[in-house]
């Protein structure tokens, strides 16, 4: 650990997104009409129900539901205007359904509902997952041993994902699979337009210099699309990966993409908010146990014989660009009033700092100014 400012925003990160909060009014639902549909809908289930809404996460609203018996996750879409595509729940339910059928560790789906009369808006609901969050890529409390490991468990774990093929598990129509870098540049493209709250100059660089640079596709296989150490639950007692949450952005895409989207943990721009991206840069990595990026990236290559190191900067520049249009999203949803978390607002101030790590990515493959 670099020091005591990097100690204070890693406990800032673990208490700010740790456990639940009571739901903001605009996003509480009947608890009464929901546990009576659920007591019909899943077996053993029994009133009276509590919700409560987690701290984490930026995107679709995701919800403790606690019984006498047992704790349950739901999650919905948001309420209000949404951008085109987005909040598929549909979709989560789907993927998860599929590869808990295979034994990838994910959580037990349970139900999905699309009558908006039920919690005001579509939503599923699966088994909760006990175990660990590490809000921090450099894992602060754990030690180096235990650092390795997981770091292993979470290479290991995006290898088997990648192994999979789609149509062998039920979803050969879960996207398109070609193009995917491509279409991604266009999508995120687009929803940065729809969100745009002001002019970012290397945004546009990025927007015009991309969709000429795409990396030459790779086989077509599930992506996860928001594979990172704070949308895995780790083990209470151990280094394993027991849950992948977060599935909303999966499709059927490019490997490399999406391994190497969490690459970008290893050049976060460091942010002095608990509402920034979490980052591994100031940090003494062998100190900690956590790998290199390069020796990470020689291990996923080894279990799964697929290579993005020929064009690592043009994935690194894709990835960043890609996650800044993201935020702007989450800032259009504070303009229009319907973003779900409480540090939405300050997101704002990571837009530069990533379109600027995304342009210099971009001339290091050779982008001219």
């Amino acid at each position: 650990m670099s020091g005591p400012v990097a100690l204070d925003m890693a406990v800032d990160r673990q208490q700010a997104f740790s456990g639940t909060k009571e739901t903001p009014a605009a996003l509480r639902m009947d608890e009464a009409r929901l546990a009576d549909y659920l007591s019909a809908h899943i077996g053993g289930f029994a009133g009276p129900l509590a919700a409560r809404q987690f701290k984490g996460g930026q995107s679709n609203p995701t919800y403790l539901l606690e019984t006498p018996s047992r704790r349950y996750v739901l999650r919905r879409k948001p309420p209000g205007k949404l951008l085109p595509s987005a909040h598929a729940v549909d979709r989560e339910y789907r993927v998860i359904g599929a590869l808990h059928a295979q034994g990838f560790p994910v959580a037990e789906p349970l139900v999905y509902c699309n009558d908006e009369a039920i919690a005001g808006t579509a939503f599923y609901v699966m088994s909760f997952a006990d175990g660990r969050v590490f809000w921090e890529p450099s894992m602060p409390g754990s030690d180096p041993a235990e650092r390795a490991a997981v770091y292993d468990a979470m290479n290991d774990t995006i290898a088997r994902l990648h192994a999979f093929d789609p149509a062998a598990i039920g979803l050969g129509d879960y996207g398109r699979g070609e193009n995917y870098v491509a279409r991604q540049v266009d999508r995120w493209s687009k929803q940065y337009r729809a969100s745009q709250t002001e002019t970012i100059e290397p945004m546009e660089k990025l927007i015009d210099w991309l969709p000429r640079n795409i990396p030459p596709a790779g086989p077509a296989r599930l992506v996860h699309g928001d594979f990172r150490i704070d949308n895995l639950i780790i083990a209470k007692d151990s280094p394993s990966v027991i849950a992948v949450l977060d599935w909303e952005l999966s499709t059927l895409g490019d490997p490399l993409a999406d391994f190497t989207y969490h690459l970008m943990a290893w050049h976060m721009p460091q942010s002095e908010s608990a509402a920034g991206t979490a980052t591994l840069q100031g940090h003494d990595l062998g100190a900690l146990g956590i790998p290199s990026m390069t020796d990470y990236v020689d291990d996923y290559v080894a279990r799964t014989g697929l290579d993005p190191r020929p064009h690592l900067n043009v994935y690194l520049a894709y990835n960043f660009f890609r996650i800044a249009a993201i935020l702007q999203g989450i800032i259009g949803r504070v303009r229009d009033g319907t973003a779900t978390s409480d540090h939405a607002p300050a997101k704002a101030e990571m837009i530069r700092p990533l379109a600027d790590k995304a342009w210099g990515f971009a001339r290091a493959a050779g982008a001219a100014e």
